[in-house]
């Protein structure tokens, strides 16, 4: 049986165990794989929603413009819908939105203005600000306001909860969401609560977010926000969505560690989620003092990986942030313990290379002019000159040298030195603090990427 359009495809998303990224939770961690949607998000639920509740109140007539303020997601499940119900559409989103969010966005048609960050919600250049100022100019327009719209949270108690109870039999005892709109654990943790009030519901918050504190003094405190990378979730105030009762505990979530765990779920579950995901599963390590064996956890994947492969899953970027424990020359230096470098000079025979190589059984041999590199013995380049020339052992080193190794940084990641290592050449140079000069092998570089 075929379906109508798109449209249909939205919600029944599959519930999958976690197995190897939560090896050594005492309990039955399963996630709610939301980029199983068309739209790749958990927004298409409530995009959907909110469109069709303002049509049931006429709030936006045929052929009209949608608008809306958004990280990306919910511009997304509204354009499609936007595409079957005919409407046009124009978002605003904020310039650590990640690119390829905002190049999808145009993909099915919406109009996409970027706004900076770094400015207060009322700052007239703020993403919430410039949207609402577009519903007022644009003629037949809806300005959809997520954050207030509490078809949002609708959405989630008609389709989220009911999924996740019925696919756990009633077994789950714990919702873990990383929350902004509050749409989504508002609308999800009191269908729940309703079925079992002894579920517990987390929220995950961003450092930079003021949703913790308000959640713990109900205090709008502007000193806990500031502008953070994490995307898709925390607030720089709080949403009408909000309905703290539904709540039962907030932490909040570096910037690194979600990335981090991002990139691991992907490689270790074999499931590329996006950012908000990644913080989600680390927020629950965080309070993994609360559980045990007989707990049913579910936590909300919101979206898809692809949506952040510029970021989250670039190595250089991470690299940047200071996001990867990067392995460099002086790890691998510091590694293998005290050890002086072994050289030569141009006056020095091929024979008396040859007895270094064997004496400390190493293939690469850096030639010095005083403090500089100035050539290089390697055991393969040897090779191949004896095998021609057997006599030329009694040569010097100046008729046989190679070109030096290249030198670098002492702090140069591992994953950069091994572009330097090729057939011709076998090792990196680099001096420490203190001038003093090391060298690295492309055996020390495989040793230290299998570890």
């Amino acid at each position: 049986m075929w379906l109508n359009n798109i449209l249909e495809t939205i919600g029944n998303t599959p519930l999958i165990k976690l197995n190897k990224v939560t090896k050594g939770l005492p309990c039955t961690v399963l996630a709610k794989v939301e980029y199983f949607n068309p739209g790749n998000s958990i927004k298409d639920r409530m995009a959907l929603k909110m469109l069709e509740v303002a049509e049931q109140e006429g709030k936006i007539k045929p052929g009209g413009t949608i608008i809306e303020g958004t990280s990306g997601n919910t511009g997304m499940g509204l354009a499609l819908a936007a595409c079957i119900k005919g409407y046009k559409c124009i978002f605003t989103t904020t310039d650590k939105q990640s690119k390829e969010k905002a190049d999808i966005l145009k993909a099915v048609g919406a109009e996409v203005i970027v706004c900076p960050t770094n400015v207060e919600p009322e700052d007239p250049r703020s993403y919430y600000s410039v949207s609402k100022r577009l519903a007022q100019e644009v003629p037949n327009s809806w300005y959809v306001n997520q954050y207030d719209n509490l078809a949002n949270r609708l959405a989630h108690y008609e389709q989220t909860g009911p999924e996740i109870w019925e696919q756990t039999e009633g077994k789950v005892t714990h919702l873990v969401v990383a929350t902004g709109t509050g749409g989504t654990i508002v609308g999800t943790g009191k269908y729940l609560k309703e079925k079992n009030p002894n579920i517990k519901v987390w929220a995950i918050d961003s450092y930079g977010s003021l949703l913790k504190k308000y959640f713990d003094t109900g205090e709008l405190d502007q000193k806990e926000v500031y502008p953070y990378i994490s995307e898709g979730f925390g607030e720089d105030f709080v949403p009408a969505n909000y309905d703290m009762q539904f709540i039962d505990e907030f932490t909040k979530v570096t910037d690194k560690d979600g990335a981090v765990m991002a990139r691991r779920i992907a490689k270790e579950e074999g499931i590329f989620i996006g950012y908000s995901a990644g913080s989600c599963l680390q927020g629950l390590m965080q309070l993994k003092e609360k559980l045990t064996k007989d707990d049913v956890v579910v936590l909300i994947f919101h979206d898809h990986g692809s949506r952040y492969v510029g970021k989250i899953y670039n190595d250089q970027w991470m690299l940047e942030r200071g996001f990867l424990e990067v392995k460099t020359f002086k790890d691998l230096v510091g590694g293998r313990g005290a050890q002086r470098l072994i050289s030569l000079n141009k006056e020095n025979t091929v024979a008396e290379a040859i007895e270094l190589m064997k004496k400390y059984d190493i293939e690469n041999i850096p030639v010095m002019e005083a403090e500089t590199s100035v050539g290089a013995i390697s055991a393969g380049g040897l090779f191949n000159k004896i095998l021609s020339n057997p006599d030329i052992k009694s040569e010097t080193i100046a008729s046989v040298m190679e070109k030096p190794y290249p030198e670098v940084a002492f702090d140069t990641p591992v994953e950069r030195l091994s572009s330097f290592i090729t057939k011709e050449n076998g090792a990196v140079l680099s001096k420490d603090d203190s001038g003093t000069l090391h060298i690295v092998t492309k055996y020390d570089i495989i040793q230290s990427l299998t570890k």
